[in-house]
């Protein structure tokens, strides 16, 4: 008979990290549940009577300055 060790394969690594990963952020974030206050003003406006609805916001404009070449 051959004795042979078990080996860890890749799979197992990353399934064991994974469930690590997902058991940590749900002892961090469980005791500590908090209601989130709005991101930004502009989620509090009134939505326009005919549709649309886009507003320029900051994180908006923030994010067309990261995209100029």
């Amino acid at each position: 008979m051959s004795s042979q060790t078990p080996r860890l394969s890749r799979r197992t690594l990353f399934a064991g990290a994974g469930t690590a990963g997902a058991l940590a952020v749900a002892a961090t974030a469980l005791p500590g549940a908090k209601s989130v206050a709005p991101v930004s003003a502009a989620a509090n406006l009134p939505k326009p009577d005919k549709g649309g609805g886009y507003v320029l916001s900051e994180h908006v404009k923030r994010y067309y300055k990261t995209t100029l070449v």
